[in-house]
């Protein structure tokens, strides 16, 4: 797996934007627990973004700046929402490209898990809003290789950049693109002052050592195999 990532001044303009649209929280009591089983004192909503037509088409303009520069979308068919929150993200990417649309399901319904026509043997990028370990991007990237298509690349609005990532992706040849990480929303944050000190603090302390943090306040144990998101 090899991630890309825009300029750090582009970085900084997507967290701040998450920031502004209310994609940000922060705890400094009581954890998330993301469905991977880490703990984190911050989480990312990036379901806010279809409620904020400025933000989410400044991030989209810059997601596709990324990937054309990277040459992602060089012969691209196709643009595969994963359920449900990346749906809305491959609508609208589809309809800048001019491509057709699939969406991936998380379970089955009936005999089906892909909804819409998959290009046989063609290009597909996988979207969805955002990433923490891609156990979840794994099983998409599964269902539509069993589909006939190739899937080499994924888009995100934002990556966790903290936790290991899963070992079947980080193994792969697979390319990430995000937008932001956990980073760049501290700088955002920083530069912002609309975050308490006590929250900067916290957010500071989790980013010195995720994992540590994870495991003292009752997360995963780190797993073999993989590594973090950089």
């Amino acid at each position: 797996m090899k991630t890309h990532t825009p300029e750090p001044h582009e970085r900084r303009l997507a967290a701040q934007a998450l920031i502004d649209s209310g994609c940000v929280s922060v705890r400094t009591d009581e954890p998330f627990r993301l469905p991977s089983g880490w703990a984190s004192p911050v989480y990312m909503d990036c379901r806010r973004l279809i409620s904020y037509p400025a933000a989410r088409k400044a991030l989209l303009a810059q997601g596709l700046a990324l990937l054309r520069q990277s040459g992602a979308l060089d012969g691209v068919d196709g643009v595969a929402g994963a359920e449900s929150s990346g749906i809305a993200l491959a609508a609208w990417l589809a309809d800048a490209l001019d491509v057709p649309m699939q969406y991936v399901r998380k379970r089955a319904a009936g005999h089906r898990i892909i909804e819409g026509v998959v290009p046989e043997n063609g290009k597909v990028l996988l979207v969805d809003d955002m990433m923490a370990v891609g156990q979840s991007k794994v099983r998409f990237r599964h269902a539509l290789s069993d589909a006939g298509a190739r899937v080499d690349s994924i888009f995100v609005f934002f990556a966790y950049d903290t936790f290991p990532v899963a070992a079947e992706l980080d193994a792969s040849d697979v390319n990430v693109y995000a937008l932001a990480t956990w980073q760049d929303v501290l700088a955002a944050a920083r530069e912002l002052g609309e975050f308490p000190d006590q929250a900067i603090a916290e957010l500071e302390g989790f980013l010195q050592d995720p994992v540590g943090w994870s495991q003292i306040h009752g997360g995963l144990n780190p797993g073999h195999g993989a590594r973090s998101l950089t």
